[in-house]
């Protein structure tokens, strides 16, 4: 979709809350859609990346400690859970989580769909300007007291 073009003094004059509101909005739409189509919620997808990354090294509630700070949604993190061992994607040996072939399989999947999702609202952004938006946004955050390293 074409975007039209303003000047410098034109964007400087926009409110940063109302397009990091959309923007936020609109990207974390297109994300939650491409995993509804895996029958995944954000928790259930944040939960498959973390095992993923440290197997065997995650409890239930070291977990949801870790993930619970980013859900905006209220999840019920243990039914989440209990849902991904019910679906054979993760299992459960001595307290510890970890992937299942099921859910290695689902992660690829999921993986594939938030790329589209990715790559659509990267489209005609090159990587400084990426760069760029992403370091003014971390420095906003500092500046209002926020946490602004990387996640």
């Amino acid at each position: 979709m074409p975007v039209t073009q303003y000047t410098e003094a034109e964007l400087a004059a926009q409110p940063v809350g109302y397009w990091a509101t959309e923007a936020s909005r609109l990207v974390l739409a297109a994300i939650r859609a491409e995993l509804a189509a895996e029958d995944l919620t954000q928790p259930h997808w944040w939960t498959l990346n973390h095992v993923s990354g440290t197997p065997g090294t995650w409890t239930r509630a070291a977990l949801t400690e870790r993930l619970a700070p980013f859900d905006q949604q209220d999840s019920d993190f243990p039914a989440m859970l209990d849902d991904l061992v019910a679906r054979r994607w993760l299992t459960e040996r001595d307290g510890l989580l970890a992937l299942a072939p099921d859910g290695e399989a689902g992660l690829s999947r999921a993986r594939e769909r938030v790329g589209r999702a990715h790559a659509a609202l990267r489209d005609g952004i090159p990587d400084a300007a990426y760069a760029a938006m992403i370091d003014t946004l971390r420095r906003i955050v500092g500046n209002l007291g926020g946490d602004s390293d990387l996640p």
